[in-house]
């Protein structure tokens, strides 16, 4: 039932925003589930829905942002934060692998609710040489995947919702000092509030009281209320 953990077959990596939009948009027609739609990106989705948005403007109502990748993340972040240094401030391949027994609690608990067999599938893809080595070759191809988006249009004019959380990610602050974290949460919060300064019905959401990783599942009352609310605005407009 749960082979292959229930997650897609590899692919070469790293791979463009434009690849990902266009599966995705193909897979939709395909099941035969009609547009347009809200997206809900986190994280590195944020370059996919940003660019199936771009290619496929017509088809997206609504767009919820939960800390995800944007294009202009350069223009507010002070230079060592740079995409281009994403690499030198990412762990490396043996921190990663030193840092697989927390990993693998901070899942756990954070999965704590979900049936065994699947939590327990879950949390062994996150400690995997396959999660590891993915997640490096991604984090390589951000500042490629800026360059595309920036080459592309405007997000359509559709409600948008940006939710930011500002607690600290202990990965992060493994790797990077107190003022360096700082300026990097100065700068998201100006980021993300241009963005839904630049839609006509955009909001912008700061959450304290959790990080980038955990923010789906410590916040998810706050995740679920910004989907209804951008449909809801979408079902108006």
């Amino acid at each position: 039932m749960y082979k292959r953990q229930g997650y897609s077959d590899d692919a070469p990596l790293p791979r463009t925003a434009a690849a990902v939009a266009t599966e995705l948009y193909e897979l939709l027609r395909a099941q035969g589930i009609a547009g347009p739609y809200v997206l809900v990106a986190h994280s590195l989705g944020g370059a996919y829905a940003h660019r199936f948005a771009q290619l496929y403007p017509r088809e997206v109502a609504g767009l919820v942002w939960l800390d995800a990748f944007h294009r202009d993340w350069d223009d507010f972040m002070p230079p060592e934060a740079r995409l281009a240094e994403s690499v030198r401030l990412s762990p490396t391949e043996e921190q990663l692998r030193q840092w697989i027994p927390v990993i693998r609690e901070m899942c756990a608990q954070l999965l704590a609710d979900f049936p065994e067999d699947v939590r327990e599938a879950l949390v062994d893809y996150h400690v995997s040489d396959r999660w590891i080595h993915a997640g490096m070759a991604e984090r390589a191809s951000m500042a490629e995947l800026a360059t595309e988006l920036k080459a592309g249009p405007e997000l359509p004019d559709v409600p948008l919702i940006a939710v930011t959380p500002l607690g600290i990610d202990p990965g992060q602050q493994a790797l990077m000092s107190e003022q360096l974290l700082q300026a990097m949460h100065d700068g998201k919060t100006k980021l993300y509030a241009a963005m839904a300064n630049s839609v006509s019905h955009g909001e912008h959401r700061i959450l304290s009281d959790t990080d980038h990783s955990k923010v789906i599942y410590e916040r998810s009352d706050a995740v679920v209320q910004a989907i209804r609310d951008v449909v809801d605005r979408a079902a108006r407009a």
